[in-house]
């Protein structure tokens, strides 16, 4: 952890906005390893869930990060959350409440109501190791080009069929990113009557098909679990899906706290 300029000093480390009007403590301990009561500060019917903290700069490493994932887990068990961006920090309760809660009241209380009694999914889909290649090189009809492109490779040298290697390669590569397309639509066809709202995010790797976040009313999570069993059904023999949830909102609403912006220097 970096120091910062107000080295010494304790402030308050927030997780996240909940709709609590009543002080609540909770069992879990906060980020820093020292112990720390997770707690709430309270401004009308709106509270931030906070711990005591050093005034310092946390490394988002794997224990820091999951201590503030734990007590986000923690408080979900209750309420729906707004989750306030990791390595945020208050000089003071003081500051929480009347730099925070009470000029972000409206939006903070409008946001919570998009997140009533719903939930975060994560989907993820791979393509089995070699199978994209196999279906783009020998299965799809439309690729006979780079199947003739493929075979006049044969019995010639590295250095004879230099840029026609590179051709090929650039030609798999769109295959694919067609191919891409198409399966993340046909999984997502599955997907989308149940779900409130879906957000794809950016493809990791290249066997990765979809990388999905779903905004999913709590009720109908069970529907989710259906279409997600029936894809791997359908489809398991090509495509390895990842599945989980319910886990912190991240990807519909993320709280960025700026001090200066928000009156404190």
């Amino acid at each position: 952890m970096k120091e910062l300029d107000v080295r010494g000093r304790e402030g308050k480390y927030l997780y996240a906005i909940i709709a609590c009007p009543e002080p609540r403590e909770f069992n879990i301990r906060g980020i820093g390893e020292r112990g720390d009561l997770v707690h709430t500060i309270n401004h009308r019917r709106l509270a931030a869930v906070v711990s005591d903290s050093p005034m310092v700069e946390y490394d988002n490493s794997r224990r820091n990060m999951m201590a503030h994932t734990l007590v986000l887990e923690e408080v979900m068990e209750e309420f729906d959350l707004l989750p306030v961006r990791f390595g945020t920090i208050a000089p003071d309760a003081e500051t929480v409440e009347e730099r925070l809660l009470a000029p972000r009241y409206d939006e903070f209380t409008q946001l919570l109501g998009g997140m009533e009694n719903r939930i975060e999914l994560g989907l993820r889909a791979f393509w089995y190791e070699g199978v994209a290649i196999e279906e783009v090189v020998n299965t799809v009809k439309e690729n006979d080009a780079i199947r003739k492109m493929r075979d006049a490779l044969y019995g010639r040298s590295l250095n004879e069929t230099y840029y026609e290697r590179i051709r090929l390669g650039e030609a798999v590569e769109k295959a694919l990113h067609r191919k891409r397309a198409r399966d993340e639509e046909t999984i997502l066809s599955y997907i989308r009557p149940h779900v409130h709202k879906t957000r794809t995010n950016k493809i990791i790797t290249e066997r990765m098909v979809l990388n999905a976040a779903l905004l999913v009313d709590a009720a109908k999570e069970p529907d989710v679990d259906a279409a997600v069993r029936e894809l791997d059904e359908n489809f398991g023999e090509r495509l390895m899906f990842k599945y989980v949830g319910p886990v912190p909102p991240y990807n519909f609403v993320n709280i960025v706290v700026n001090w200066e912006v928000e009156g404190v220097t």
